[in-house]
């Protein structure tokens, strides 16, 4: 009956931000705008977990309806690492009462602790929502396992009143064993991962991308730690854009993102190799893509310096993996027009000046011509305003680095409690990064 009252008062808290029309009142500020954002990515972390396993839905439709059988019972253990996370944030703001929350959180850590699937403490990257058996023959995913653990140590601080909580925070942390997955010159560098038909994967995180909480995770993990020095071992490509200079290893804009959803890297600057600042990396590279968009204004007139956002996304032919600046200078051809709002909205805890103002600018240009693009859960995967293609899915990646980016804007949160556990202090204190 309790989960039924919190239920009943979430979907009234969503009723009422919904009466608030996006871009149409000078009067609303911003953080309200950025409120209703974060209230409705929420919204899809309570809905679309299982209230038995926590597994969250890999994705969900914008109208409510059942998806297609071959995606409407899977979960990915990332977007689940998000909705535990989420769930704290749910009951700092009053989405839903602590009560509610904790027992989502344990029952989730009781699942990862005894009954979910995996090898040597890693976890396959999609599972079952409700029965938590591996799906679509995947693979035990190291980058995948490291954002569960973020959520898994998230809760694990904020809802440390409840013993078990943290106590099952810790027995999923110490039985990963992150040597095992090893590979490269020296074993220096993370395996992607691993299949029980064909063992490890022959990719490797050897260049900078979303791994860098992976490689904190590991170098600060209480047990089966990995070298400190592993974190010097990748590549890390330097991009030079329109007179913007940071390391990416790939064009989306999530591989600056994701990590820095719970490490706090602000102030950080390496000590040794190129003495990067990871957090001036991440605004530099925002910065950079919105400078890009607007550049691809002649061949696709709806981009500009108020309509911006590229990163991976679903799209009109599948999963795309879009972004820019490219590494290499060479234009992404799968470009056709198509925005993702969870790029600058996942980029708000660096750069809310002009993220917040192009998330404002979509609604207002196309909400009207293009109602599609927005319910209960915010705004759709990805739109074409060129085509008028408008995704009929929300992803769970793509609604937690949302609403965690926007949560760190307006309060720190995330990084507060994140970074109240010792292991990423731990890491950082070794890398020589403080």
């Amino acid at each position: 009956m309790s989960d039924r009252r919190d239920f009943l008062r979430l979907a009234t808290l969503a009723a009422a931000a919904a009466a608030w029309a996006p871009g149409a009142s000078a009067a609303a500020t911003d953080d309200a705008f950025l409120d209703d954002i974060s209230h409705r990515a929420f919204r899809y972390f309570w809905e679309q977990a299982d209230a038995h396993t926590g597994l969250v839905r890999d994705r969900a439709r914008m109208d409510l309806k059942p998806d297609i059988p071959h995606h409407a019972d899977v979960a990915s253990i990332s977007a689940t690492g998000f909705g535990l996370t989420a769930l704290a944030v749910g009951a700092r703001r009053g989405w839903v009462s602590p009560a509610a929350a904790r027992r989502r959180a344990r029952a989730t850590l009781e699942f990862f602790a005894h009954s979910a699937p995996g090898r040597r403490g890693w976890f396959y990257h999609f599972l079952h929502r409700a029965s938590g058996r591996r799906a679509w023959n995947c693979e035990v995913s190291t980058i995948d396992t490291a954002l569960l653990l973020a959520g898994v140590l998230t809760v694990a601080q904020t809802f440390r009143d409840d013993p078990a909580i943290p106590r099952l925070a810790a027995a999923i942390y110490e039985r990963i064993d992150f040597r095992w997955m090893l590979t490269g010159p020296r074993h220096r560098w993370l395996s992607m991962g691993w299949k029980p038909e064909t063992g490890f994967l022959h990719a490797a995180w050897n260049s900078y991308d979303e791994e860098t909480i992976l490689y904190i995770l590991a170098i600060g993990a209480p047990r089966h730690s990995i070298p400190w020095q592993c974190w010097y071992a990748f590549q890390r490509p330097w991009v030079n854009y329109a007179g913007y200079r940071y390391v990416a290893g790939a064009s989306p804009l999530f591989i600056h993102q994701y990590s820095q959803a719970w490490v706090d890297f602000r102030g950080k600057r390496e000590r040794h190799g190129q003495h990067i600042n990871y957090f001036e990396n991440s605004i530099a590279a925002t910065r950079a893509q919105r400078v890009f968009c607007s550049r691809l204004h002649s061949r696709f007139p709806d981009y500009s310096l108020d309509h911006w956002g590229l990163t991976a996304s679903e799209g009109p032919h599948g999963y795309m993996a879009w972004g820019g600046p490219p590494p290499n200078g060479k234009v992404d051809p799968d470009i056709d027009g198509t925005l993702v709002p969870c790029a600058p909205a996942g980029s708000v805890m660096f750069t809310p000046d002009i993220c917040v103002r192009a998330l404002r600018a979509m609604l207002a240009a196309w909400r009207r011509r293009y109602p599609a693009m927005w319910g209960v859960y915010g705004f759709a995967d990805a739109f074409n305003p060129l085509t008028g293609w408008v995704s009929p899915h929300v992803l769970g990646i793509d609604q937690g680095i949302t609403l965690l980016s926007v949560e760190n804007h307006r309060a720190g949160s995330v990084w507060h409690w994140f970074m109240r556990n010792p292991a990423p202090r731990r890491a950082c204190h070794l890398i020589g990064m403080e």
